[in-house]
């Protein structure tokens, strides 16, 4: 791998392709220069042997035509002598042809003497005297492997030839020659490329170190990171690029920082929003939810991603993606169980390019559980007031007609049925009344006059005032603290909150019942408790016992006058104090009502 990565290399991959070319360029120039001078050296080769042997050709011809005495040497010693004279290093042998008889004149070569007089068997030799041209070709020697060079030229003497020189010269010296020349060719072409090398590393260098650093600053990018800066080298394409990278590199780095800027104001306006939000793809799939709607919808960040959007709000069933996409109305999630009411809203908004193609769908969901809430207690509530005002006004009409029909002259029956209108009245006095407590405590404007009060003392009086009014045989049982125990109230309020737990203690307690009175100190605040022993209330209804108008057993409460706002009207005072009011109880053994108050404890060495 490494080995490959090497050859990847830009640097490499010019110095290579640099010294190719210098190598191929030096390649042609060498096969044309050897190509041209192996061409020169072998024509002036042979032209020098040509024209030599033109000469002895000139000679031959004077000796041949030339008039011999008897005293005179013979043809074949003058040729001889010619012939010695015409030895030179690089012609291994020059033979004289006789054109008519085709003998042997004489021989060049001093240990071949034996054919003269002999019949020339040359095929070359028999050529030219037939085609009266010069025949020349390049051999290989069989006995010495080298090459040679046969030249078969005509003797003539004006127009008619009357012989032959056959030539046998040593060409080899030539290509020898050659080959010197191209080892020395060759040396040079190595150093010359080694040179090459070196140069063209340097060169690379000088291209390849911006390019370099523009890989190392493009990395750089990849990670984050927009702090480096490409050096520039110079003002040509490539400073020019080094220029423009980095001046890219300002504007990527602004644009990040913007967008990251962006993002973060996003996540923060989607982290602090109380609305749910989940953004998904354009397939439906989540690619994002905050964590209200997680909280919301009770499940993991990371483990809806890539969900469809319809099995998470539990819409698979009705809903497909294209429906959400299409919806116009908000869409009412209702979770709730048995025990506890959940219930949500979707609104869906779709996201759009401008040429219309979606690219994915926002639902923003709202927790309507207590908004659903208020409008159910504000319908029963209008509903139990309507009912509760109806009964007694129903009531009083049928006595006041039976009155008006002649019932008021019976002695007996009259006075039964004004008590019964009277007792009616009351009760809705006494319902006008606690609605129209609970209408100013509901009213900003609702002020309390706080004073400090010793609770206990206080107490003491509640329960005096109902233990000398009591009608049934019930017993007190009061397990107050001696020292006193003051706490800033208002009197007037908390005399009523008293009145409401303790009347309906009575109220629920059996004869010969005990209702038992307590208070207990906590580090902050005070517990005052108001137990009965009367017939309790189911574990399924106690959280609902201080809703307005709620009654466990409806009939009882109204035979017994309850208008069903008393402990309502307790809770709305004492969360007004800044304490808590809470019910415990056990079906057939009776109920706990108990209030809580804040108490300074060191407020207590003022005040005694």
């Amino acid at each position: 791998m490494r080995k490959v990565g090497f050859f990847r290399s830009i640097n490499v991959k010019f110095v290579i392709i640099y010294v190719l070319l210098i190598l191929v360029a030096m390649q042609i120039i060498g096969v044309y220069f050897v190509k041209q001078l192996e061409e020169t050296l072998r024509t002036n080769f042979q032209t020098s042997l040509t024209e030599r042997v033109n000469l002895l050709a000139y000679n031959i011809v004077e000796e041949m035509e030339k008039e011999r005495t008897p005293e005179d040497p013979t043809l074949e010693e003058d040729i001889k002598k010619i012939l010695r004279d015409f030895s030179a290093v690089d012609i291994s042998e020059v033979r004289v042809i006789d054109g008519r008889s085709m003998k042997i004149l004489g021989t060049s070569d001093p240990n071949n003497q034996g054919v003269v007089g002999q019949r020339s068997t040359e095929l070359r030799v028999k050529q030219t005297l037939t085609l009266e041209e010069e025949q020349s070709s390049i051999l290989i020697d069989p006995q010495s492997g080298h090459r040679i060079w046969v030249l078969s030229k005509p003797i003539k003497s004006g127009k008619k030839v009357i012989g032959a020189i056959y030539l046998v010269a040593k060409i080899e010296n030539v290509f020898e020659q050659m080959k010197t020349i191209n080892g020395i060719f060759a040396t040079g072409t190595g150093i010359a490329l080694a040179i090459t090398a070196v140069l063209g590393v340097l060169l690379a260098q000088t291209i390849t170190r911006p390019i370099s650093d523009l890989k190392k600053q493009a990395i750089a990018m990849t990670k984050g990171n927009f702090s480096r800066k490409v050096k520039v080298y110079g003002n040509d394409e490539i400073g020019t690029l080094a220029m423009t990278f980095n001046n890219l590199t300002k504007k990527l780095q602004e644009a990040q920082a913007m967008t990251e800027g962006e993002r973060r104001k996003l996540s923060t306006v989607l982290s602090y929003m109380t609305d749910g939000v989940i953004a998904t793809d354009r397939k439906g799939r989540v690619i994002l939810i905050n964590e209200p709607a997680a909280e919301m919808l009770d499940v993991s960040r990371e483990t809806v991603l890539s969900q469809p959007i319809v099995s998470l709000l539990g819409l698979s069933d009705t809903n497909t993606f294209e429906d959400l996409l299409e919806e116009k109305d908000s869409l009412i999630l209702d979770y709730s169980t048995k025990t506890k009411p959940y219930i949500l809203r979707a609104n869906f908004s779709v996201i759009q390019k401008e040429t219309g193609f979606v690219n994915g769908l926002i639902a923003v969901l709202h927790d309507i559980t207590e908004q659903e809430k208020i409008n159910t207690e504000r319908r029963e509530f209008v509903a139990n007031v309507s009912h509760e005002l109806r009964t007694p006004l129903t009531t009083m009409r049928s006595y006041l007609e039976a009155l008006a029909d002649g019932a008021w002259k019976d002695e007996e029956i009259a006075p039964n049925f004004l008590e019964v209108t009277r007792t009616e009245t009351e009760r809705m006095i006494r319902l006008v009344n606690d609605l129209l407590t609970l209408s100013k405590m509901d009213s900003t404007d609702y002020m309390l006059s706080p004073e400090w009060v010793n609770f206990v003392s206080f107490f003491h009086s509640i329960i005096d005032r109902f233990e000398m009014s009591k009608e049934q045989n019930v017993t007190f049982k009061r397990m107050l603290p001696s020292n006193p125990i003051f706490v800033e109230i208002d009197e007037d309020k908390l005399t009523q909150v008293l009145y409401n737990i303790i009347s309906n203690a009575l109220k629920y307690s059996p004869e010969g019942g005990q209702v038992t009175f307590s208070i207990q100190e906590e580090e902050g605040r005070i517990i005052v408790s108001i137990s009965d022993q009367g017939m309790g209330i189911p574990k399924e209804n106690i959280g609902r016992i201080f809703d307005r108008f709620y009654r466990v057993d409806k009939a009882r409460t109204r035979k017994l006058g309850g208008t069903g706002l008393g402990l309502a009207i307790a809770k709305e005072i004492i969360n007004a104090h800044g304490g808590g009011i809470w019910a415990t109880s056990q079906e057939g053994k009776g109920t706990v009502i108990s209030f809580s108050l804040p108490y300074d404890g060191s407020e207590e060495d003022e005040w005694s």
